[in-house]
């Protein structure tokens, strides 16, 4: 008799959080990045999305910004799913997440735009776990330069077409990674992270 108490009582706790709406709330991951890179020069386009990666206009652009600013600028929204940057400056970096009316946040990304002469084409989002990586390594003005990759301080090679290609991903290669050009200096920092595929996720994770 107790027995079936208990699963009667269970059953109805399982309904209770079936029926729950935030169950059915798509909270986004990350936002969504445009183009999907972290690192941008002074001057081109970005736009940061949360509506697209969430499915709902119920979440906004949250910012807050990497240099020191007055206390009202410290904490930056936009008041709306979507922001495009045009041009974008130095001023732009920092860190970009989705929030909600009721304070839910998705995971934050880190976007840098440089006054600099080298980026990195690191992906905004984490690359699946065993996928393809391609890592661009540019110069302002050269659509062809030779580069040197770092990851986490070790030096991962010299290119001399300036793409470093990782064929089957590993949470090994997670990490912050940079590149450098002789005479023009090197990019800035940027994290790449992986994502275990096969991990299970929450039904109400957020």
């Amino acid at each position: 008799m107790e027995v079936t108490a208990l699963c009667f009582t269970l059953m109805v706790e399982l309904l209770v959080l079936l029926v729950d709406p935030r169950c059915f709330a798509q909270r986004p991951a990350l936002p969504r990045v445009l183009p999907d890179r972290l690192q941008f020069f002074e001057y081109e386009s970005v736009s940061v999305d949360c509506a697209e990666s969430s499915g709902s206009t119920d979440w906004r652009v949250m910012r807050k910004q990497n240099q020191t600013q007055p206390k009202r600028s410290k904490r930056w929204n936009s008041s709306s799913p979507s922001v495009s940057i045009h041009p974008a400056f130095k001023s732009n970096s920092g860190e970009y997440w989705c929030e909600d009316a009721e304070g839910s946040t998705s995971d934050a990304l880190s976007i840098t735009v440089t006054d600099g002469s080298v980026i990195l084409d690191v992906p905004a989002r984490p690359v699946e776990e065993g996928g393809h990586l391609i890592l661009r390594c540019r110069k302002k003005g050269h659509l062809k330069t030779i580069a040197d990759f770092y990851r986490d301080g070790s030096h991962l090679g010299t290119r001399y077409d300036a793409t470093l290609t990782v064929t089957d991903v590993s949470e090994e290669d997670a990490g912050l990674y940079w590149c450098s050009v002789s005479g023009a200096g090197d990019s800035p920092r940027s994290r790449l992270g992986v994502r275990n595929q096969t991990a299970a996720s929450s039904l109400c994770s957020g």
